[in-house]
């Protein structure tokens, strides 16, 4: 019997503004690359659940405003499907800061974050307060 494949949702573009759902800072940020995104020429760069992305911090603390960041997105407004056939969907889009080495930036994830995020940077998974 062959699995059910579950297609990642690729739904935030270049210039997509998310909410920084930790504690380091930041309360708006503006995506501007995802890393390792292949794509055609002239082809904007997509990011979905658990992507590593390159944002800007558009609102937050005065030292925090208008440094280049990496995040991690941690939920989508828009609804995806998991391999065991369920659909899921956030209220918000929002990604969480880390360093280079991936490890959060904060000491605290407010609101819930999805599994698939969790499975992928398991350092998210435990300051996370709830996991979907």
């Amino acid at each position: 019997m062959k699995a059910i494949s579950a297609s990642q949702t690729k739904c935030l573009t270049q210039k997509s503004r998310c909410t920084c759902a930790d504690n380091s800072g930041a309360k708006e940020v503006e995506i501007i690359s995802v890393v390792g995104h292949k794509a055609k020429k002239r082809m904007n760069p997509k990011a979905g659940i658990a992507d590593l992305v390159i944002v800007v911090v558009k609102k937050g603390r005065p030292e925090m405003r208008k440094k280049v960041e990496r995040a991690v997105v941690v939920r989508v407004c828009k609804e995806y499907r998991r391999p065991d056939g369920t659909r899921i969907k956030f209220e918000d889009n929002a990604v969480v800061l880390v360093d280079e080495k991936g490890l959060p930036k904060g000491s605290e994830i407010k609101g819930a974050i999805a599994k698939e995020a969790a499975e992928r940077w398991p350092k998210l998974a435990g300051i996370a307060q709830h996991i979907v």
